[in-house]
């Protein structure tokens, strides 16, 4: 692993780099939460580089920036074992020109008023500011594809995504998973301030979090049952001092009154002298299901014939790709040309639709609509068909058409499928399945397929030959490979029927969504 303490060598270490670099923000004093960010960057890219820096442009004049730990040596091993090529661990001199950086002096990244209204930001003036800043000149020389960031710094999180968009970057902000401790306190490097029995203590936030996520479940939506759950719990331990518990859009950070799809519960607190942060996403919306798995392995038939039964809506993205190949057509231009593409991506508004019943009761066929126009078989035509795989392949197109998906999920009710619809599109699907298969029965799959559509069928070693490659190239790509997610369950379709498949997965989701609900 390369330890980087110049700017320099950071710079002439990535222009060494080919393939996605994963980048993990950090102000060291690692702990497992850290480490997860890292094993998620090193499973997603190609080269994972660590930054270790304590910030003071982040910590207020009262804060805890000279006792802040700075254990390089422990952090530095943690780093390699957990997968890291490289770590820059830069002075303030190196990273701002000053031993001791001046606010007044340096130009800082300030981000919109409202964002710093709420939650912490009236606790810690000048905090954020000092966060966006640093992030923004590390984003800058790291040149990242993903960076990554921990759900416990919900605010910062939230802060660095509006940050990306507003300032157009490259980089892909990716919020992770709080990680805790077995009695619910998140694991943060400020944990090693508290004592045998202020750690004991600490726990209770988490405890009120969970107390309100309870009444979440009940019904409870509005924003003042479910502070006061909250509130009633961690006022049995006097030793903790709430600072604050608010609702708010996890995205946006606007308060909330009430929680109509989504809202996130924070929770601020005073232990001594040490300050706790910690927060809950509540979700009132339909269940999102995602089905991951390699091809030939039956996602779009399972998920196709899965919606109809549970009468969700299938998020059809063959689909969607089609719809676009189908406009870009319709204005004239070339389906090759990357530039003339992307600039009809902001015009082109693609709806799905799943018509009513019919008389039967049967399900009627999915709709397709471009600007209000109905496009259903008009996107099946051989000239779409033959310029679809170009268009999909460009990565502004993938970039807009997801972004397009996820809108969908914002309000549930839905199952997608393909390759990374768990780990990238819907990370916070109710229920995620990885469906495989071996690559011989894959590769019967398919014989019979192309048989039954009357096509030339080729000899199965030589199918076996091409699926194998393609799994190689879906599981190495450098933009969202395909893999399992954490949380996915995996169910082998080898000599198993559709309706087989079908029959799990609706046990499952009986199971894990509809009784835990």
């Amino acid at each position: 692993m390369r330890v980087l303490t110049t700017i320099e060598g950071l710079r002439c270490w990535r222009t060494q780099q080919t393939g996605s670099v994963g980048f993990v923000p950090t102000m060291g004093a690692l702990h497992t939460g850290h480490l997860s960010l890292i094993e998620r960057a090193r499973a997603e890219n190609q080269w994972v580089i660590v930054s270790i820096f304590v910030n003071p442009l982040q910590f207020g004049p009262s804060e805890d920036l000279d006792r802040y730990p700075r254990p390089l040596e422990k952090d530095r091993a943690l780093c390699e074992a957990a997968g890291a090529d490289a770590i820059f661990v830069p002075t303030s001199s190196v990273l701002y020109g000053q031993l001791q950086p001046a606010p007044a002096t340096l130009m800082q990244v300030v981000p919109p008023a409202a964002m710093l209204e709420v939650l912490c930001g009236p606790f810690r003036p000048g905090h954020f500011q000092g966060v966006a800043t640093v992030v923004t000149k590390l984003l800058n020389l790291v040149q990242p594809d993903h960076a990554y960031f921990g759900q416990k710094d919900a605010q910062q999180l939230a802060i660095l995504r509006r940050l990306a968009d507003d300032l157009n970057l490259s980089v892909k902000i990716i919020g992770c998973p709080i990680v805790r401790e077995l009695d619910g306190l998140a694991l943060s490097s400020r944990n090693q301030y508290l004592d045998g029995q202020a750690r004991q203590q600490a726990a209770i936030l988490y405890r009120g979090l969970s107390a309100a996520k309870a009444k979440f479940a009940a019904g409870a939506r509005s924003q003042r049952e479910l502070v006061q759950a909250v509130q009633t719990v961690v006022k049995a331990e006097p030793a903790v001092q709430l600072e604050y518990v608010e609702l708010v859009h996890p995205l946006t950070l606007t308060p909330l009154d009430a929680i109509e799809t989504i809202g996130m519960l924070a929770v601020a607190a005073q232990l001594g002298n040490t300050r706790l942060i910690d927060n809950v996403t509540l979700r009132s919306r339909r269940p999102i299901i995602a089905i991951d798995g390699p091809a030939g392995a039956g996602k779009s038939t399972v998920a196709r014939r899965l919606a109809r039964q549970l009468g969700l809506l299938y998020l059809d993205t063959g689909a969607m790709y089609r719809a676009l190949t189908w406009f870009v057509l319709s204005q004239g231009a070339d389906p090759q040309e990357q530039v003339a593409v992307a600039e009809l991506l902001s015009r082109c508004d693609i709806r799905l639709t799943t018509q009513a019943a019919g008389e039967a009761g049967r399900s009627l066929p999915q709709q397709v609509w471009v600007n209000g126009q109905e496009v259903t078989e008009a996107i099946r035509e051989p000239e779409v068909t033959a310029q679809v795989s170009a268009v999909a392949a460009q990565a502004a197109v993938r970039e807009a058409l997801v972004q397009q998906q996820k809108q969908y999920g914002a309000e549930g009710g839905v199952i997608a499928d393909g390759r990374d619809i768990g780990t990238h599109v819907f990370p916070h699907a109710e229920l995620k399945v990885f469906l495989t298969a071996s690559v011989q029965e894959r590769a019967q799959r398919r014989q019979r397929d192309l048989a039954e559509r009357g096509q030339p069928v080729p000899d199965l070693a030589e199918l076996e030959q091409l699926i194998s490659e393609r799994d190689r190239k879906d599981s190495t790509r450098a933009i969202s490979p395909l893999q399992k997610a954490s949380d996915a369950i995996e169910i082998d379709t080898d000599m198993l029927s559709i309706e087989a498949v079908i029959d799990k997965i609706v046990a499952l989701y009986t199971e894990r969504v509809v009784q835990s609900a």
